[in-house]
């Protein structure tokens, strides 16, 4: 793989076989709590997971995962993650809670981003999940340049602003060489608990046209329940409910989905590097 002089050239985490990220053109689409419902799913099907949480400016996958306590540093000056629900995790918010805001730059964001990859003592994983900030910016770039990525997962509504911010956040993981292994489609639609009668809030259908748009694939659509945020409030996902719960089915359906991706994306990726 050529790179120029002016990149660094990312450099593979010992014993971490596929990071991929989940990233969205805006906030409030519900990203953290399908990488954090994904990262359960995946560890439930038997995989070993890590979860980075790279939104620095607004970390909430402590709140989600249920943990504010310390990570501890070992005697080599390497971070212990903290294991939560039986999965790795780390965020900016076991570190600095409360809410007082970090106010920081573009260089102290990539030293972090940086830590969290390479000072944190991951040991052996089937995927590392990384929770980007929304948007497209800086943590992407330090994300890219630090490690090769396996690919990327796009989090979107169904509405207009949202997937039009989708398909800037498709324009970035292209102009920086990760592949998209698919879009879901959050907040879907919601089922009256009353009538029973779906109700496109938010349309419907965008994020899978989209998909189809860009010749990607779909990897599925989650209902608006207010269930999944609960379970997010308390640091409960729902995911933990086991594939056969009617609310965490569909993470299971997209963990699935996204394994045979990532896995098609890291043997196409094994290859290229054995010919070159």
């Amino acid at each position: 793989m050529a790179h120029s002089n002016a990149m660094p050239t990312p450099v593979a985490l010992p014993g971490v076989s596929k990071i991929v990220a989940i990233g969205s053109g805006k906030g409030g689409v519900g990203k953290t709590t399908v990488a954090v419902n994904l990262a359960i799913a995946l560890s439930r099907l038997g995989q070993r997971v890590g979860l980075i949480d790279a939104d620095i400016y607004g970390p909430n996958v402590p709140l989600m995962m249920g943990s504010s306590q310390q990570p501890r540093i070992s005697t080599e000056n390497q971070i212990q993650p903290n294991d939560v629900h039986g999965i790795k995790t780390i965020s900016i918010g076991y570190i600095s809670p409360g809410d007082k805001p970090l106010v920081m730059r573009g260089p102290m964001l990539h030293q972090i981003i940086r830590q969290f990859l390479q000072q944190v003592d991951w040991g052996e994983l089937d995927y590392l999940i990384v929770d980007l900030p929304p948007g497209t910016g800086d943590v992407v770039i330090s994300l890219v340049q630090t490690v090769p990525l396996t690919g990327a997962v796009i989090v979107s509504t169904p509405s207009d602003v949202s997937l039009q911010d989708a398909r800037k956040a498709l324009e970035m993981f292209a102009q920086v060489n990760v592949e998209v292994l698919g879009i879901v489609e959050n907040m879907s639609h919601f089922t009256c608990p009353h009538c029973h009668q779906e109700i496109d809030i938010f349309s419907r259908g965008g994020a899978e046209r989209t998909a189809q748009q860009f010749n990607l694939p779909f990897l599925g659509s989650i209902e608006l329940v207010p269930a999944i945020r609960e379970g997010g409030d308390r640091g409960l996902p729902v995911a933990l409910a086991g594939p056969k719960s009617p609310t965490a089915a569909e993470f299971y359906a997209i963990a699935q989905k996204l394994m045979e991706r990532a896995e098609a994306a890291a043997a196409a990726a094994s290859d290229v590097i054995e010919i070159s």
